[in-house]
C-alpha cells in the first residue's frame, strides 16, 4: 500500500518545480531574453538550453510513500555509494549503520524525511567542497546534520552534504518539529550527497551500486525496541 504524507497533497501540474529553483530559472530566462533582444542567436540558444536544464534540475515530482511498518525510506534520489558500520555521528558516539546516497546533477535533488518522528537537533557545519562521492565528504564538506527520534523511540540521523559544484544547502524543518515519512524537508543545489545513520541492528535492504528514489525506495527496516535510556533528554 502507498500514501501521501499528511502534510502534502498531489499538485495539479504536469511538471512541478521546487520553489527554491524559481530564482535560478528566472535569472537564466532573463539572460536568454537579453541575448535574444540583442540578436545574439548562438548565445541565446545556449542560454535557453541552460534554462531548460535548470528547470529539469529543480523538478519536484510527487511521490507515493510506502505504508510499511518499520520501513526507512531513502531521503534522496541517487546511487548508494556506501553501506557500513560507523562509531560516530555529528551528534556523538555510538554504533550505527551508515548509508550514503550520491546525487548527480541529473537526479531529483529534493530531500525527504526517512520516517515518522520528531526532529531533536539540527547542526550546520561550514566546510569544503570535495566531490560528494568521496568518503571524506562526510566530515570535510559543508553539511547539515539532522537527528530524529522515531515514534517508537529509535534515534536516526541524516545529513545533507554539499558537493563539488553544490554551494547551497536548503533545510525547511526546525528542532522539535513533528515530521512525516516522505515529507519534503529540503534541497541541495547542483550535485550532492545524503548520509543516513541508522541503529546498528537495522535490517538494511540496499547495497552499494543500487539506485534509489527519495521517499519511495525502502533502504532498511527498524527493529522496534522502544526508547533507550541513553536516548532520553
Amino acid at each position: 500500500m502507498h500514501r501521501y504524507p499528511p502534510s502534502e497533497r498531489p499538485r495539479n501540474t504536469a511538471f512541478p518545480i521546487a520553489s527554491a529553483g524559481y530564482s535560478f530559472i528566472y535569472a537564466c530566462a532573463f539572460v536568454t531574453a537579453v541575448f535574444a533582444l540583442l540578436g545574439m542567436a548562438p548565445l541565446a540558444l545556449i542560454s535557453l538550453l541552460a534554462t531548460l536544464f535548470v528547470c529539469f534540475f529543480f523538478r519536484d515530482p510527487d511521490r507515493l510513500i510506502p505504508l510499511t511498518a518499520g520501513a526507512i525510506v531513502s531521503p534522496a534520489d541517487g546511487r548508494v555509494v556506501h553501506v557500513g558500520t560507523v562509531n560516530q555521528t555529528s551528534f556523538g558516539s555510538g554504533t550505527y549503520t551508515k548509508i550514503s546516497i550520491f546525487m548527480s546533477v541529473f537526479n531529483v535533488h529534493v530531500n525527504r524525511i526517512p520516517c515518522d518522528g520528531t526532529i531533536k537537533r539540527i547542526a550546520y557545519y561550514p566546510g569544503k567542497f570535495f566531490s560528494a562521492n568521496l568518503d571524506k565528504a562526510s566530515t570535510d564538506n559543508e553539511r547539515n546534520a539532522i537527528q530524529l527520534r522515531t515514534d517508537s523511540g529509535q534515534i536516526i540521523c541524516f545529513m545533507q552534504i554539499a558537493g563539488l559544484i553544490a554551494r547551497r544547502i536548503i533545510c525547511h524543518i526546525q528542532e522539535n518539529q513533528t515530521v512525516n515519512q516522505g515529507q519534503r524537508f529540503g534541497l541541495i543545489c547542483f550535485g550532492s550527497r545524503v548520509d543516513v545513520y541508522l541503529p546498528h541492528d537495522t535490517s538494511v535492504s540496499v547495497a552499494v551500486g543500487d539506485r534509489v528514489s527519495g521517499g519511495t525506495s525502502i533502504i532498511g527496516y527498524l527493529h522496534d525496541k522502544g526508547i533507550k535510556a541513553e536516548d532520553k533528554d
